[in-house]
């Protein structure tokens, strides 16, 4: 298993940084398919983390044997929570996007901060159960 990892201030610098730093991995790795959406998903990680934690963080990627494990570490032990916003608001969509486009994804405590964590995997599509109005719909609910 091959693991790359960095440390990130709590700046917005970090959220490009954090997306290149990922793409090139991946990349590397021979995962060309996941690039874009685990660039999305970095940065809604790690932009949680700017803004919510505040504490430098560990953006961390992992080859699991046919899929790709992206994790930022933070030193908040808040978890994210799933939030209802109108569909003109301009955050809080980061978790729909995880539950969507994700294979799989979590959050472990420890040492009283957390890690948030995704898969994917270049046997599924993500894009392919992507369904715009649904969002709409729990954006009003």
């Amino acid at each position: 298993m091959s693991r790359q990892s960095w440390r990130l201030s709590a700046t917005a610098r970090s959220v490009p940084e954090a997306r290149r730093l990922v793409a090139t991995t991946l990349h590397d790795w021979g995962y060309d398919g996941l690039v874009e959406t685990a660039r999305l998903l970095t940065s809604e990680l790690v932009t949680n983390a700017v803004l919510h934690a505040r504490t430098e963080m560990t953006v961390a990627v992992e080859d699991v044997g046919g899929a790709a494990r992206v994790s930022v570490t933070d030193a908040s032990p808040v978890p994210p929570s799933l939030r209802h916003h109108s569909p003109t608001a301009t955050t809080g969509r980061g978790l729909r996007l995880l539950d969507q486009l994700a294979r799989e994804w979590s959050v472990d405590e420890s040492n009283g901060g957390k890690t948030v964590w995704f898969t994917l995997a270049d046997d599924v599509d993500p894009w392919s159960d992507y369904e715009s109005g649904k969002w709409l719909a729990e954006a009003d609910a």
